[in-house]
């Protein structure tokens, strides 16, 4: 049997269903910003449940913007975990300040109980982020920044529709960014990204700075840049908005099922704990391994297409030497790049592939042990 990690053929196979939208756009001329981002942006805020959303370029753009409206710049220092995507960092080396880092939890998330320890005279922000899908401990994040009078930015850029106490990810932090890279929950067909935010003075300051900082055609406020959401994306980003729920939901079971076929594994296999108070999204199903190396080797022999996210975390990682970390500085963060293995999880998984890769778990340590 064949699991595919990649699926967009899939889910994009009812391509013939965009063309009488896309040929209304082609014939609108609104091929910068316009109705149909704005369409798009109230549609998310609304999903969100935040009063602005701002569409991007990236989810990079989203986070390197969420900072620069913070006003957070060259001599700061902003807080952030060890293990996830290099863009969380790039976004604070890109507005000039420095990133600082704290171990992971079980979760694979910011363990925020280093928070307090890493705050410095010149921490600005902290930046945690919902990786894979998986929520963060926002409250605990949120006191400790209260307690320091620092801003936080959400890196919700895997996490569209995850859950806190039912409220969502992307709405406790001043500001907050989303990615629509083609591997994310909300996806598009290229790059994409959002911002969200209840604060009105950022929302119109951002609205101005991804515009050149124009104000309207003839005049700018100040010097801005070009890092607009295409109209393009929008309209798909409406569309795989209006499914992202079962979408999620499908995730949700798949990764359930997942959990329950290797929990009498653990003597090789760890599954995060799943809080009850929190949602998910599974834009990665992530668990730690034993013998990963030979694990993976057996399970691409199988035709079970799983991958490492990954393998050297941040701080290790060539671009950081001249944060001057080292290894053991961040024990769990280094277990979990040794360990950590995703497994296909997405929504065109079936119920018989998932019983077919438990199957497959159970046999590899069930001949090596």
């Amino acid at each position: 049997m064949h699991v595919k990690y990649a699926y967009l053929d899939q889910q994009f196979a009812d391509f013939d269903s965009y063309i009488p939208e896309l040929r209304e756009w082609v014939a609108s001329g609104e091929y910068t910003l316009g109705p149909y981002v704005e369409k798009f942006e109230k549609k998310f805020a609304a999903f969100i449940g935040v009063k602005h959303v701002i569409g991007t370029n990236t989810g990079t753009d989203a986070l390197i913007l969420c900072l620069k409206a913070l006003g957070i710049g060259p001599g700061d220092e902003v807080i952030t975990v060890a293990n996830t995507f290099y863009a969380t960092v790039g976004a604070i080396v890109a507005v000039g300040a420095r990133p600082v880092f704290v171990d992971s939890d079980d979760r694979y998330n910011i363990d925020v109980s280093k928070i307090s320890d890493a705050v410095t005279p010149r921490t600005k922000a902290v930046l945690p982020v919902h990786w894979a899908g998986c929520p963060a401990d926002m409250p605990a994040v949120l006191a400790a920044a209260k307690r320091f009078n620092l801003k936080v930015v959400e890196d919700a850029c895997p996490a569209a529709g995850a859950t806190i106490d039912g409220k969502k990810v992307g709405s406790f932090g001043n500001v907050n960014g989303f990615s629509m890279h083609p591997l994310k929950p909300l996806n598009v067909w290229g790059d994409g990204g959002m911002i969200t935010t209840d604060d009105d003075d950022i929302a119109t300051w951002l609205r101005c700075y991804r515009n050149h900082g124009m104000t309207d055609r003839d005049h700018i406020e100040f010097w801005g840049i070009n890092q607009r959401l295409q109209p393009l994306q929008a309209i798909v980003g409406c569309r795989v908005l209006d499914k992202i729920e079962a979408t999620n939901a499908a995730r949700v079971n798949n990764a359930r099922r997942l959990d329950a076929g290797l929990a009498d594994l653990k003597e090789f296999v760890t599954v995060p704990q799943r809080p009850a108070n929190m949602t998910e999204v599974y834009q990665l199903y992530l668990v730690s391994v034993k013998r990963r190396p030979e694990l993976v080797k057996f399970m691409y022999e199988n035709g079970i297409e799983v991958k490492v996210h990954y393998p050297l975390p941040l701080h290790l990682q060539k671009a950081a030497s001249s944060l001057e970390y080292k290894r053991g500085d961040f024990p769990v963060a280094e277990k979990q790049a040794d360990e950590v293995l995703t497994i296909p999880a997405h929504q065109h998984v079936t119920a018989a592939q998932i019983d077919y890769m438990i199957g497959k778990f159970h046999e590899f340590y069930q001949q090596r042990s």
